[in-house]
């Protein structure tokens, strides 16, 4: 009797009962080439014999990526018909400039890895069992350049233009009063960085760094004031963008309009390693829906710190910037720094008061830094070959407010180059012509979350900075950092004092406000929660007016008579508290005092601050923005989003 050998059964029984030999199962996409970001791939699958709830879907850029170095994963399971072995998933992508590839992979809950886990700290997907790879697929050349924002200047009469493109050919940027004719030009100026300008893990590693592309600076000038002006930018060769449009600033006019906020991040239609911002895409919702009501009123955003939390993973700062595009084509977009942008263990100034961490993902500050241009030329060498950090600390004139932006990731203490521009910056204002001053940054001076971490870097800004607000009288104080909506009265070392309608009571004093609450979640608890009697609820003092527990922005509105702040929520596109401050410094009105979460703004405030231009405009399809952002990703999120959803571990993350 003949014996079949050993091996030969071995080999029989691995390939058929190994789900990774299951030759048989097919990946396809419905198209191989894409337009532009945002449009959507069709991936079918079918032949799984044995399929688990943890089959999932890699998502590869470059597509020769290890089949540990994907950009994001979708479980299959998120598929109604998953479990028959075949399925499919519809994906936005942004153009990364360079082809994507799909791949398939069978894992179960035996082969789950507790040491290899995402920031959330639940698992990330094995890789052992490859069932299939998808064809490339591309976008189609000559579109145009992408993620196309505006800042200002140093000078009233320009606005500057920056986009992205896959290769170094020359660009322009074409601009005009009317849209058939955009006859002035100007050239682009290009720069950018490679992977050893970063300076620390992730950012340095295969797995995180994808090539950033090429960043071109272009500047439109001789702007007539408060004209629409309409533009494009790209080449005849490399192909020109759509045609966007913004109101130029308007220097006699002292109206002042802004929408403010902190820590907003970006979302993505996949998980990926690190956690990212759902919330994100209500607060640009909401802020396009104010935009389009303006009319022909100019505006900016001001986006305090934690700009993208790509966090060394680079493809995030692709998908902000595309996220953010439908509004920062109309309005300059300025930001500051921002501990998720720069913190990393060799930073040159780290005091060992200071709590300046790994925050950054390695990034020390170079994607901020080349992506946005904004005014002034503040820069911080790094200490290595990394290009200098920029965009640190520069102020402007809009209508009848100084806007002051600062660092509190570098050196603020006295004597520093920061510090010394501040008080020169301060001490220069002219309060006839712009009788409201506003301080950003990102770290708050105050805050009552108990985020003890950086009670001594408060104590440090309350010794060398808040001197300078309170005796150069700062209107309003704007800080990110805390992850939530906090208003706190006209303060001094912790002491309250509102002047009166005669100057009674002595100096006006800075109002602070924290803004943080624009998408990133995992913040401090206002109010208790029954089923978590462990989690310590802080307690509200005296100066602090009011805490909002919901995500949202404000809006900032302002003549040389009164500037008002409100609280608008994500969850509803209301307001929910105003401060009104006159020219003279005094607080006349705060809604929602003393009141936490859910209080409502009175009518008048409302009414008197912004509302009469929403209710214009309380109707609109926000087609721009529904078309590109909530295409791209809530209806992602709803057919493929969570999947074989594990359950994210609330931690700090600041």
């Amino acid at each position: 009797m003949n014996m079949i050998p050993f091996t030969v059964l071995f080999l029989f029984f691995f390939f058929v009962f190994d789900p990774s030999s299951q030759s048989q199962v097919s990946i396809s996409l419905n198209s191989t080439t894409l337009s532009k970001s945002g449009d959507s791939v069709l991936i079918k699958w079918s032949g799984i014999d044995s399929p688990s709830d943890l089959d999932w879907l890699g998502i590869y850029s470059p597509p020769n990526s290890s089949h540990d170095h994907f950009i994001g994963y979708l479980f299959l399971n998120n598929s109604p018909i998953w479990n028959s072995g075949s399925g499919s998933i519809s994906l936005p992508l942004i153009n990364l400039r360079s082809n994507y590839s799909f791949r398939i992979f069978h894992w179960t809950q035996s082969e789950i890895n507790p040491k290899l886990l995402d920031h959330d700290n639940n698992p990330l997907p094995g890789t052992a069992h490859l069932l299939a790879s998808s064809e490339e697929l591309s976008f189609e050349p000559g579109r145009g350049p992408e993620q196309i924002h505006l800042a200002f200047t140093d000078n009233h009469d320009e606005m500057r233009v920056m986009f992205v493109t896959e290769d170094p050919r020359e660009t322009y940027v074409r601009y005009g009063e009317k849209k058939n004719r955009l006859d002035a030009v100007a050239v682009a100026r290009l720069r950018r960085y490679e992977r050893e300008d970063m300076c620390d893990s992730p950012a340095n590693e295969s797995i995180a760094w994808r090539d950033p592309g090429y960043i071109h600076n272009g500047v439109m000038r001789n702007l007539k004031k408060g004209k629409r002006y309409y533009y494009q930018v790209g080449s005849d060769t490399g192909g020109w963008s759509s045609t966007h449009s913004f109101v130029s600033q308007n220097r006699d006019s002292d109206e002042t309009i802004a929408f403010l906020f902190g820590d907003m991040g970006t979302a993505t239609p996949y998980s990926t390693f690190i956690r990212t911002q759902d919330e994100s895409i209500s607060t640009m919702k909401w802020i396009l829906r104010d935009i389009e009501a303006l009319g022909e009123k100019p505006a900016f955003i001001s986006h305090i710190g934690d700009i993208s939390y790509a966090r060394g993973y680079a493809w995030l700062w692709d998908n902000f910037f595309n996220q953010i595009e439908p509004v920062a084509t109309k309005v300059a977009y300025h930001v500051c720094i921002g501990n998720h942008e720069y913190n990393w263990p060799l930073q040159p100034f780290k005091p060992d008061w200071a709590t300046y961490g790994k925050d950054g993902g390695g990034e020390c500050g170079v994607p901020y830094s080349l992506r946005f241009n904004m005014p002034g030329n503040s820069s911080e060498p790094t200490g290595t070959d990394a290009p200098a950090t920029q965009n640190l600390y520069y102020s402007f004139d809009i209508g009848a407010v100084h806007f002051v932006y600062i660092s509190t990731e570098t050196n603020f203490l006295s004597g520093g180059s920061q510090y010394n521009f501040l008080k020169h910056d301060l001490e220069s204002v002219d309060r006839n012509k712009t009788p409201f001053v506003v301080v950003q940054g990102h770290r708050p001076m105050y805050t009552t979350s108990n985020e003890l971490r950086d009670a001594a870097l408060r104590n440090k800004m309350l010794e060398h900075l808040e001197p300078l607000f309170v005796k150069n009288k700062v209107s309003l104080a704007l800080w990110g950092h805390v992850h939530r909506y906090e208003r706190f009265c006209p303060l001094n070392n912790f002491t309250c004092r509102s002047m009166g309608p005669n100057g009674e009571n002595g100096d006006a004093l800075p109002v602070h406000v924290v803004i943080g609450m624009a998408g990133q979640d995992w913040q401090p608890i206002w109010q208790p929660r029954p089923n978590h009697p462990d989690v310590p609820i802080y307690p509200q003092p005296e100066w602090s007016l009011y805490r909002g527990g919901e995500f949202g922005y404000t809006r900032l509105v302002a003549t040389k008579k009164k500037l008002t702040l409100s609280y608008v929520g994500n969850h509803d596109g209301e307001v929910h508290d105003v401060v009104e401050i006159l020219a003279s410094g005094q607080v006349v009105s705060g809604s929602g005092v003393g009141a936490i979460g859910n209080a409502e703004a009175s009518s008048e405030s409302v009414q008197s601050a912004f509302s009469w231009y929403v209710k214009v405009a309380s109707m609109l399809v926000l087609g721009a923005f529904v078309g590109y952002v909530l295409g791209f990703i809530s209806h992602a999120r709803k057919k493929v989003g969570s999947g074989s959803s594990w359950t994210p571990v609330k931690t700090d993350d600041m």
